[in-house]
This record gives C-alpha cells, structure tokens and sequence, in this order.
C-alpha cells in the first residue's frame, strides 16, 4: 500500500457533527497549498446508486464539485448495506474488506500530492465489523483529526472519549476543529475550549461560526423530508426555505408571516390561504425576494380553477400525504445536508475553512515525526 502520499483523516465525535463540511473545506484549502488532492471515504453509510453501484453521497459531493478524476468506486469502497452488518456477522471477511479498502487508497492517491480520507460518525463507528474509524486510520497509516460542535464542556469530554479509541489503535489525533459556534460566545469557545483540549494534549486546529444559510433546507430535501411530489415548479427544487409558516389562521393574519424565504404549509382546500399566497407573489422578483413555496398537506388538492392558478404562477407547489402539523414537524427535525450544485453553501464553507482553520498548522503537525 502506499505509505509516501501525505493523509490526514477526518473523523468526529458524532454524526453530523461536520465532517462533510471540514472535507469540502479542506479541500479547496489544500488544493491552493499543494495542487491535486485526492479523497476516500472508505465506509459509508449513506449511499446512492450510480450505474449499479452504491456510492456514498458524501464521496459525490466532493467529486462533483472538485472533478477529483478518480473512480467513483475507488473513493467509495464500503457502502454499508442494509444486511451488511448481518452478513460479516454470519461470515465475516475481515481481511478483504481491509484489501479492498487499502486497493482503493492506491487508486485516490494516485499522482495526488495529498488525500483527504473522510470517515463515518465516531471513532467507534464500524466496530461491528471490525472497521472503526480509528482502526481504518491505522490500516492507512493516517494521523488524524477531530471534529466537533460548539461549547466547551461537551467538546472536550467527547474528544477525550474518542481520541482514546484512536489511541488504543496507535493513531495520533494531531488537532481537533469545534463546529457550529454560535457567533455571541465564538471568542469565549475558542479561548477556553482550547485550553480544555490543551490539558488533554490536543490542540484547536480552529473554530468555525454557526451560520443560518448552511442549516437551511431547500425545496428539493423538504420534497423528500415530507414524502411529497412537485405538482408545479420541481425546477426550482434548490430554492432554499429560510423559514415556514402553517396557514391555520386568517388569511389577514397569515400575510403578516409571508415573507421571502417563506415555505406556506396548508391544505388544499383553504383557498383564501393559497389565493393570498398567489397575490403576494412578485413574479419579477430574484429568489431571494419572493416566497419559498407551497405545500399541500394530507394529499388535498384545491378546484381545478385554482389548481391551474398555481401551475402558471411562480410558486413551487408540493403536495405531501402528511397532514400540515406532521409537515411541519418533519422540516424542524430535518438534518441538512450540502448537496452537489449548492454553490453559495459551498462558496460559504471554503471560506470559513480557509478564514477559521489554521491550514498550514494542520500540515506541519502532519509532517511531523
């Protein structure tokens, strides 16, 4: 396997805790110190098919926004499928996955002057199949780093239980970046984070603001969330909703609520709702200066007339079978995710890594023996 490509692994004390975002990051950051960058996610968990096979979404992301120029299947080695664990339980075949695993490292580095290697959750993650994150670091001869979300006490306590793991593999956990720090308390996170991590021998690579436009969903993940389908305007599926509203009042009262950004949540048949969403729509204004959408709760739909309406108008419209308070509730409890093709995210990401991560740090630290 090749052991002289320059690595650094990502991993973090809990899912969704900002890997993804770290890596794609990174990246770019990288890509200006040390020109081509390869990257490997070697076990995911959730994939998409792409001719016949699965692939992590995460592995996609990066690929179609880099054009990394290595196959697919070589940055995505592991998908774990649903029977997967039951499987290696039944039969397990530890010694193939690690090749397959070590194979496709060969390819993402090759002629890459250095490889981002993503892991899945918490260092523990994979245990079941005898590929935790810290155990495949240490199959790849990976330093690595921690990601975390914002606080002081809870990020120290969880870094000190998951560097224990890598240790316990022999793999040194060089630095640790704190996510999602609320802006009012950013300054008072860093100085006292970073002396927590200190005492426990790691030390704050950086820290990295909690910004709204990245926790914001856009039509297309709300469709999903809430099992609906575009009636009218799937073509503006990556609209982002900044917020959203139950038309369960007066239509006098709604409007107070309608602003841009606004996702409408009502059943098809309180036509004074949709009729007020229809006359506040400025069908000249950018995105960013209209509603959001509409979403047709319990699967009803208005008349004919007014159906026909909302067809011909601006507004994205998505009927759901779900009734508006399940709607609603899906949308607080969604996790969202950066997907290809979301550029001001990206955009925004890149450069807070670049801003808020000491980069050139991260490599002296992977440079040294």
């Amino acid at each position: 396997m090749n052991h002289v490509t320059p690595r650094i692994f990502v991993a973090a004390t809990e899912q969704n805790d900002g890997k993804t975002t770290t890596c794609l990051g990174l990246f770019a950051a990288l890509s200006k110190r040390l020109g081509r960058i390869g990257y490997i996610k070697p076990v995911g968990q959730r994939f998409v098919t792409i001719d016949g096979m699965n692939i992590d979404e995460d592995t996609v992301l990066i690929e179609q926004t880099y054009k990394v120029r290595t196959p697919l299947e070589a940055m995505s080695p592991i998908a774990v499928e649903p029977d997967f664990t039951r499987k290696y339980i039944e039969a397990a075949h530890h010694e193939a996955l690690v090749r397959r695993i070590q194979n496709s490292f060969d390819r993402a580095a090759w002629e890459k002057d250095f490889v981002i290697i993503e892991g899945s959750g918490h260092a523990g993650v994979g245990s079941v199949f005898d590929l935790s994150n810290a155990s495949v670091a240490r199959i790849l001869g990976s330093k690595a780093i921690l990601v975390t979300r914002g606080g002081i006490g809870r990020p120290v306590d969880e870094i000190a239980l998951n560097k224990a793991l890598f240790q316990q593999e022999g793999v040194e956990v060089i630095g640790a970046i704190i996510n999602k720090v609320l802006p009012s308390k950013f300054e008072v996170v860093r100085e006292f984070a970073g002396r927590g991590l200190a005492r426990l021998g790691v030390e704050l690579l950086g820290c990295i603001p909690e910004d709204p436009v990245l926790a914001k969903p856009n039509l297309g993940q709300i469709c999903k969330s809430i099992r609906g389908r575009f009636i009218h305007g799937g073509e503006r599926s990556r609209r982002q909703v900044k917020k959203f509203v139950i038309g369960a009042m007066s239509t006098a009262r709604v409007t107070d609520f309608f602003s841009p950004g606004t996702l409408i949540i009502s059943p098809g048949d309180r036509e004074d709702i949709l009729l007020a969403a229809l006359t506040s729509v400025d069908q000249n204004a950018p995105d960013g200066h209209r509603l959001a959408g509409l979403v047709l709760s319990g699967d009803v739909l208005p008349d004919a007339p007014l159906l026909e309406l909302l067809k011909n108008s601006q507004l994205p419209v998505i009927s759901s079978p779900l009734d508006s308070y399940d709607v609603a509730s899906n949308i607080h409890s969604m996790t969202v995710k950066t997907l290809p093709g979301d550029m001001e995210k990206i955009d925004k990401i890149q450069a807070m890594i670049e801003r808020e991560v000491r980069v050139d740090r991260l490599l002296e630290k992977i440079a040294a023996r």
